[in-house]
C-alpha cells in the first residue's frame, strides 16, 4: 500500500540519518584546492575629464612615474593662470607698501616746502619790522597783528610740508602690510590648490607595474573617481584556498604552505596571511560528521620570500593546490 511505501522511505531516512552522524570522519588531507589572485592598483582622476591621451596598452610593462593617460585640463589652466595672476597683483602691492610714495612725489613736497621757506621769510621780516614801527607808534596795533598771522602761518605751513614729506618717505602702516602679506600668503594657497587639481589631469604610474587593462578609450568621458587603467604591481599576488571545517585547526596566520599547479617550478611557497572568520558553506538541517567536512573556510597566503621571485609565471586565475604542514624556512 502506499502509506506502507512511504513509512518504510522515512525509515529508510532516519536509518542513513543515524548512520550518518555515527560514520567515521573523511580521511583526513594536507592537499587543499585553491587559486591565484591578484591585488590590483586601479588608476583614476578624483574629478570628470574627457580622455585627450591614452600612454598605455594592455599588457605593457611600465616604470614608476610614466605617463598612462591625460585628461583634459582647459579649466584647470584658465584657473591656475588667474590664481597666479591674483598673486602677482597682491605681491606688487605689498611691495608697494613697503616703498613710501614715488620720487616725483616727494621732489613736489620738496618744492613746495622751499616757496613755503621763502614765503616764511618774508613775513618774519615784515613782522620785525613791524614791531618797530608798533613800538614808536608809527604803525597800528591792528596792522601789527596782521602781520603776526601771517608769520604764523607760513611757519605752520612749513610745519606741515615737513610732516607730509616725512609721511611720503615711510612705506605703509603695519596694519596695512600685515593684511596685503596674509592676502598673499592665501592666494598662494589658493594658487597651489589649482595646481594640485591641474597635476591630477595627468596621471602617471605610480610603481613599476604591468597594464592589465585600460577601461576608456581615447576621446571618451571618465565619471569623477572611475579608475582609467588597471595595474599588477609585481608580486601583488596572493593565494586563496579553502580548507575543510575538520582541518581548520592545523592552519595558522603565518604558517608556511607549499603550492603546486600544473606547469609551476617546483619549491613554490607561501605563508598564511588570514583565516576567513566564517564558513563559505553551511549544510542545512543539521551538522552531521558527515555535514561537517562539507563546511569551508576561506584561507589566503602571500608569496613566501625566498621563493617570490619564481611567483612571475603565475598569472590570476590559476587553479592551484596548497599543502599544509611545510616547515617555515
Amino acid at each position: 500500500m502506499e502509506w506502507i511505501d512511504q513509512a518504510w522511505s522515512w525509515v529508510r531516512a532516519v536509518t542513513l540519518a543515524v548512520l550518518g552522524y555515527f560514520a567515521p570522519d573523511p580521511p583526513a588531507t594536507n592537499a587543499f584546492p585553491g587559486y591565484v589572485e591578484a591585488e590590483y592598483t586601479r588608476i583614476a582622476a578624483p574629478a570628470p575629464g574627457t580622455v585627450v591621451a591614452l600612454a598605455v596598452a594592455r599588457g605593457d610593462a611600465v616604470k614608476a612615474g610614466a605617463l598612462i593617460a591625460q585628461l583634459d585640463a582647459t579649466l584647470e589652466l584658465a584657473v591656475v593662470a588667474e590664481a597666479r595672476a591674483r598673486l602677482a597683483q597682491a605681491q606688487a602691492q605689498l611691495a608697494d607698501l613697503g616703498k613710501g610714495r614715488r620720487t616725483p612725489e616727494i621732489d613736489a613736497l620738496q618744492a613746495q616746502r622751499t616757496q613755503a621757506e621763502a614765503a616764511f621769510k618774508l613775513s618774519e621780516a615784515e613782522f620785525r619790522r613791524q614791531s618797530q614801527l608798533a613800538a614808536g607808534g608809527i604803525v597800528t596795533v591792528g596792522r601789527l597783528d596782521e602781520t603776526r598771522a601771517a608769520y604764523e602761518r607760513d611757519r605752520a605751513r612749513i610745519a606741515e610740508l615737513d610732516a607730509q614729506i616725512e609721511a611720503a618717505q615711510l612705506g605703509g602702516r603695519d596694519d596695512q602690510v600685515r593684511a596685503a602679506q596674509a592676502l598673499v600668503n592665501a592666494l598662494r594657497a589658493v594658487q597651489e590648490q589649482a595646481e594640485f587639481r591641474l597635476s591630477q589631469r595627468t596621471l602617471t604610474a605610480p610603481m613599476e607595474a604591468r597594464v592589465v587593462d585600460t577601461l576608456y578609450a581615447l576621446g571618451e568621458f571618465v565619471p569623477g573617481a572611475a579608475p582609467i587603467v588597471t595595474l599588477l604591481p609585481p608580486g601583488k599576488m596572493k593565494l586563496r584556498f579553502f580548507v575543510p571545517e575538520p582541518a581548520l585547526s592545523g592552519v595558522r596566520i603565518g604558517e608556511s604552505v607549499g603550492v603546486a599547479c600544473d606547469g609551476c617550478p617546483a619549491g613554490l611557497a607561501a605563508r598564511v596571511t588570514f583565516i576567513a572568520p566564517q564558513a563559505e558553506y553551511t549544510p542545512p538541517v543539521i551538522f552531521s560528521r558527515e555535514n561537517r567536512a562539507k563546511l569551508v573556510f576561506l584561507v589566503e597566503a602571500a608569496p613566501d620570500q625566498k621563493s617570490a621571485q619564481d611567483w612571475g609565471g603565475l598569472h590570476p586565475g590559476l587553479p592551484v593546490e596548497v599543502s599544509l604542514g611545510r616547515t617555515a624556512p
